[in-house]
């Protein structure tokens, strides 16, 4: 019997974790709690570190009557909460730029492969037509098996079987 998890898809948000992310995600989180939009980012340390600049700032600068105001539900005077602010507010560009600045950085990595796994095709194919070129003009193909020894045919350049009396690219003679 087969079981749930073999017939669900697999997301790949899921699997990888250097997936896109959300920048505003990462910013709405940062605003609900501090460091929260750099886990999201899996930045463990920033969100940590944001976490404690966050916490040391009402501790050690906002006064204890303005966290008493806050937490009686009375609104305490701007001044008073302002370098707290200033602190959430620096957090949250923060989780923001680094959101997609980590997209961007994915997006280049992604094209850079796409582009390495098309110059290998492109390769592959070249390779391919020359031997289909070869073959038309009745050589034989090339032994692709690596312990058999090569040689550079002087007419063409090419590596070529080291057993065979012609050059399998041209057709010319070695034995000159």
């Amino acid at each position: 019997m087969r079981s749930f998890s073999a017939l669900a898809p697999v997301s790949d948000d899921m699997s990888d974790p250097k997936t896109g992310r959300r920048p505003w995600l990462a910013a709405a989180l940062a605003i609900l709690v501090s460091g929260l939009g750099h886990a999201y980012l899996r930045r463990w340390a920033r969100a940590f570190g944001w976490y404690a600049v966050i916490t040391a700032t009402l501790v050690f600068v906002v006064p204890d009557t303005a966290v008493d105001q806050v937490v009686a539900g009375d609104p305490p005077p701007i001044g008073d909460i302002a370098p707290v602010l200033i602190v959430v507010a620096a957090s949250v560009v923060d989780a923001y730029v680094l959101a997609v600045r980590d997209n961007r950085a994915q997006e280049r990595s992604s094209s850079s492969t796409e582009a390495a796994s098309s110059a290998d095709r492109d390769e592959v194919t070249r390779d391919r037509d020359e031997v289909t070129w070869g073959a038309e003009q009745g050589s034989a193909d090339p032994v692709t098996d690596s312990t058999t020894a090569t040689l550079s045919c002087p007419h063409c350049g090419r590596d070529t079987d080291a057993t065979l009396d012609f050059c399998q690219w041209c057709a010319e003679s070695l034995e000159e």
